[in-house]
């Protein structure tokens, strides 16, 4: 690999009442993919915004290219060649993809910028990357995986010898995290290094040189490429063995809670939509990005207007037109994109757990406080949410807490059929186990679930039957004792077999 360029000795980070790195270590080589993970809290954030300049450490030393360093900005880390993509895209829409890329170090002479230079540079590394546009294009107008590679050419521009990513594919489809991993490994062969986090260890598996884990702010092992298997970096991450992640018992199945016939969605005009639910039953729904899954459960929510279609909750008929009439009939939606649509994240754990039942918490015109906090506690005790107190504003919560509020808003409301899109999306391995384990429980009393997942494990590990969608149609219907992963993708590609329909 050569030799390292960057080295992190005995870093600790303290915040009022709270140790988030404790003497951890780490060492980046020349060319080198290095996956940090570790669950949510374990100081991978607070080292990664060391490192980029964001903020100073209290103690150890950080080394790039053999000596000392220590970074007062952003700007000083960008000059020693370290760069951060953040999760959450640091781009302005309105600016072209050049304007973007050299934003706050436009170059020119006697205060006048120079354009020439600016798009001459910019062609250059967005060729580097291989994204074929224009450096005069608006970034609105490129797609969210193309965004993502302006980003990495932005690092480049800059000279970054290390380019870190953090949680780089979390909103991207199947085919522009290929792309993205293309790119990854075209820079490792030119020499730059990358530090990937992500929650997602079949990405690790594949992109890392070597996994270095961290846990309750220390560093928890490190594993060799030959030595990186999904088992050993959750082993390492959560301390202990997970030998049956997905605890799924069978239940006894009662009636028919939620009956679909006939569903056009607007996306899809041409294709309609049938199945049932019953009543303790989890139902999974697989297919790629593009294949309506999420289309559809926002119809049955009535978030989307439906083409057409007959829905029966509980036996109760009629199609939902908003999301009160779902919410009335006895439908629940958790959306995928939490924090834009499920939590309001500058409110209160208590404000956004009782929103939905403020008609059911009121006195009068007023909120009946009393009643509101019982349902509060009651929620975050049956959820175990993790929170200093229910008025802790909710943005400064963990992904899997964040997840938990949205989960406590709907079942307060007591539906009888939970859907799901993306439920373990964004979150670390041990809070995925606890969703897991809440899905698990709320089929055991009877709720039906209905979840979208992206994550082939998780349909085969939480479902007792799948349904799998390609181009807005159900293409077949698999049990579980049929599940495997050459079937579903098969079905998810618009194959044949003959479990389908």
């Amino acid at each position: 690999m050569g030799e390292p360029f960057l080295e992190v000795r005995k870093i600790t980070k303290r915040f009022p009442g709270v140790v988030a790195l404790s003497g951890v270590d780490l060492r980046v080589n020349v060319g080198e993919v290095v996956a940090l993970i570790g669950e949510n809290g374990a100081g991978k954030s607070t080292l990664m915004k060391i490192l980029a300049g964001v903020q100073p450490a209290d103690e150890g030393a950080l080394l790039v290219d053999g000596k000392v360093v220590r970074f007062a900005h952003v700007q000083d880390a960008q000059k020693a060649g370290i760069a951060l993509i953040h999760q959450e895209l640091n781009l302005a829409d309105n600016l072209t993809v050049a304007a973007n890329m050299f934003l706050g170090r436009e170059p020119g002479k006697f205060g006048w910028i120079d354009q020439r230079a600016i798009e001459r540079e910019a062609k250059r590394v967005l060729e580097m990357v291989g994204l074929e546009v224009s450096p005069d294009t608006l970034l609105s107008e490129l797609t969210l995986g193309k965004q993502q590679l302006v980003e990495i050419a932005k690092a480049l521009s800059t000279e970054a010898k290390v380019i870190i990513m953090d949680e780089p594919t979390s909103s991207l489809s199947m085919n522009e995290s290929e792309r993205l991993f293309e790119v990854i490994r075209d820079l490792r062969e030119n020499g730059v290094s990358v530090i990937y986090i992500s929650h997602r260890l079949g990405e690790v598996k594949e992109l890392a040189d070597r996994v270095v884990v961290f846990r309750d702010g220390e560093n928890a092992g490190m594993l060799e490429r030959d030595e990186v298997d999904h088992d050993a970096m959750v082993r390492m991450m959560v301390g202990r063995d997970v030998s049956q992640f997905y605890q799924r018992t069978e239940h006894e199945l009662g009636e028919v809670a939620l009956s679909v016939r006939g569903l056009r969605t607007v996306e899809h005009p041409s294709n309609e939509l049938g199945f049932e639910v019953r009543a303790g039953e989890v139902v999974g729904v697989a297919g790629l990005v593009g294949a309506g899954r999420s289309e559809m459960l926002a119809a049955l929510f009535g978030a989307r207007p439906a083409l057409s279609g007959e829905v029966s909750v509980g036996g109760r008929e009629g199609l939902p037109r908003s999301p009160r009439e779902a919410l009335e009939r006895g439908l629940a939606l958790v959306p995928e994109d939490r924090k834009g649509q499920g939590v309001i994240l500058d409110m209160a754990v208590k404000e956004n757990m009782s929103l939905a039942s403020l008609r059911h918490a009121a006195r009068g015109p007023f909120v009946n406080v009393s009643k509101e906090e019982e349902l509060v506690a009651e929620m975050t005790s049956a959820l175990s949410v993790k929170t200093p107190g229910s008025w802790q504003l909710v943005r400064f919560l963990s992904g899997g807490n964040q997840q938990k509020i949205v989960l406590a808003k709907w079942l307060a409301l007591k539906p009888k059929v939970l859907l799901l899109d993306e439920p373990t999306r964004g979150i670390d391995i041990g809070a995925k186990e606890e969703i897991y384990l809440l899905m698990e429980r709320f089929a055991s009393e009877g709720m039906a679930i209905l979840f979208v997942s992206s994550e082939m494990e998780e349909i085969m590990g939480m479902a007792d039957r799948t349904l799998v969608m390609h181009e807005g149609r159900i293409t077949g219907e698999l049990a579980r004792e049929d599940f495997s992963e050459e079937a579903i993708m098969e079905l998810a590609t618009g194959g044949n077999i003959n479990k389908a329909e």
